[in-house]
């Protein structure tokens, strides 16, 4: 039997008996799907809000970096215990147990009367919200006919995409309207609502397998090793690569710790995860496209924001007006992209969608000025959204149709750590990449902004005069130095970003050159030339 015939049989294997749609399995499905979105808001948020999380418990700048770090590394700590345990118990009783300990985790954060506090309660409150993602997708298909996994898909395209570009707004508010608690506390409702749905969404649930035997060295070397590199690739940017030992310290262990999980894999007769399934193509290459995707999706919600607050000085509500135009796009082109992969081949949707994406990039690049303001990234935006809806949800569907069912949870548990290893470290590479671009850029500016030379001498009076003016300053005073600084910054902060969107332009075209590479999926829907001329192709 060739490989594209049992992954036929594997598909159709998993399409088999669908189920029929009650309330309560629709219930179900938006419990998961609450919890994926839950998942990504709760790190995107910590993220925007984090210099007042730090003014709250009296941490420096170092410290209080990983508060996001101990969160996201728990998350990947706890996956390969998530699915083993949702494949021996079910998943509605660990989600229901994470959910627990995620809301009383995520109420107890904001009266942390110190760091180390807040750094235990957050750990906890990864732990909870790293449940949520391995188990989503799996737990869709199975509960849902296999006519509508294009819409569940983009469902869960949909909660991922959307909650990653509204949390800058959602921060900012919080913020300027009510206080930086609720950062957190805004997240109990939605996990108390995912427990609701749990509750009387999955009313039954499958009896302990008492075959499957729990693997503790795997469980933990995998999980351990995987929280060890995101750490390294959180603080990198911060502690200058591999300058540092305790950078060289945590990849070296992370590195160590996932050599000897695959020998054991490799070597057990049931290993939770199926080595063989995660390196059989084409899951790797699509496991890679899904890495690229969230990287540069990460990367750009990074890239906005760096420019509006250093060059215009913007809030993080204000940065979250760009954002939204890529958020709120969501609702309405996530739903159509599951209506249009019905009748074509994810692989063309995928690829339309990434050249959307990069074209989107190169607008912003060889656009952008200084004197940009939220207004001006719309157009790019909006076509960067119909781009990540497409490629995201494409890429999504052809994993799903070369799935068989028995790697269901073995796909639960890598697509989570493309998820959020990939994005990870594409936007630690794109933050370093800006800074050591604007620090080249600044020096090239600084050469030609010499004290005394007459061109800065004009240029400082000028902002006397000015300054005088308007509010009675000394036109000699450092006021008229500090402006020109600003000027300077600003413009190498602009250079950086632009050189960052072509480098993000250079990754989608990589995803795009993989992209080609793939074959079409078991059960994908004939490409374009077929629609278009099999009538002829079978007169003749």
């Amino acid at each position: 039997m060739t490989s594209e015939t049992a992954a036929a049989a594997g598909a159709s294997d998993l399409a088999a008996a669908p189920p029929s749609q009650t309330r309560s399995h629709w219930l179900g499905i938006a419990s998961v799907l609450l919890g994926a979105a839950i998942s990504t808001l709760t790190s995107r948020l910590s993220s925007f809000g984090l210099a007042d999380i730090r003014g709250a418990v009296h941490a420096g700048f170092d410290d209080g970096a990983w508060i996001t770090t101990a969160q996201a590394a728990a998350q990947m700590l706890v996956t390969p215990f998530a699915v083993w345990f949702g494949s021996v118990y079910g998943p509605r009783r660990i989600l229901l147990i994470a959910c627990v300990a995620f809301t009383v985790a995520e109420f107890l954060v904001p009266f942390s009367e110190n760091l180390p506090t807040l750094l235990v309660l957050q750990f906890v409150a990864g732990l909870g919200s790293g449940c949520f993602i391995p188990l989503t997708l799996s737990f869709i298909l199975q509960r849902m006919s296999p006519k509508l996994w294009t819409y569940g898909v983009a469902l869960y395209a949909l909660h991922v995409e959307l909650s990653t570009h509204i949390s800058a707004s959602l921060e900012g508010w919080y913020i300027d309207h009510a206080s930086w608690h609720w950062i957190f506390w805004q997240n109990i409702p939605l996990a108390i609502g995912m427990a609701a749905c749990l509750h009387f969404g999955v009313l039954t649930e499958s009896k302990r397998d008492s075959s499957v035997k729990v693997d503790v060295f795997g469980h933990v070397a995998f999980g351990v090793g995987l929280a060890l590199i995101y750490a390294a690739l959180d603080q990198g940017n911060r502690l200058d690569w591999l300058n540092s030992g305790l950078i060289w310290g945590l990849l070296s262990a992370g590195a160590i710790l996932l050599a000897a999980f695959l020998v054991h894999a490799s070597r057990s007769e049931k290993p939770w995860l199926d080595v063989r399934v995660a390196f059989a193509l084409p899951l790797p290459l699509l496991l890679l496209l899904l890495a690229c995707l969230r990287s540069s999706i990460l990367s750009t919600t990074f890239l906005v924001p760096q420019f509006l607050g250093v060059v215009r000085g913007f809030r993080d509500l204000d940065v979250g007006d760009a954002l939204l135009w890529v958020g709120l796009p969501q609702l309405l082109l996530c739903p159509l992209s599951g209506l249009v992969l019905r009748f074509v081949d994810p692989r063309l949707h995928a690829g339309l969608g990434m050249c959307g994406i990069g074209c989107a990039c190169l607008m912003a690049a060889y656009g952008l000025t200084p004197l940009w303001g939220s207004d001006q990234f719309l157009v790019s935006q909006l076509l960067q959204a119909v781009g990540q809806s497409m490629a995201f949800t494409g890429v999504v569907y052809t994993s799903v149709l070369n799935l068989r069912p028995e790697s269901i949870l073995t796909f639960g548990a890598m697509i989570q750590t493309a998820r959020l290893l990939g994005g990870e470290a594409g936007q630690a590479f794109t933050a370093t990449f800006q800074r050591i671009r604007e620090q080249r850029a600044s020096n090239l500016i600084g050469l030609h902004v010499q004290a005394g030379t007459d061109d800065v001498v004009h240029r400082l009076r000028a902002y006397g005069h000015v300054l005088a003016r308007a509010a009675g300053f000394d036109s000699n005073g450092a006021a008229s130095t500090t402006i020109l600084s600003h000027v300077v910054r600003s413009a190498a902060t602009t250079q950086s970003v632009i050189d960052s969107y072509v480098a993000l332009a250079a990754i989608v075209l990589v995803g795009l050159v993989i992209l080609a590479t793939l074959k079409a999926p078991p059960g994908a829907p004939p490409p374009l030339t077929h629609l278009l001329f099999g009538k002829r192709q079978r007169a003749a």
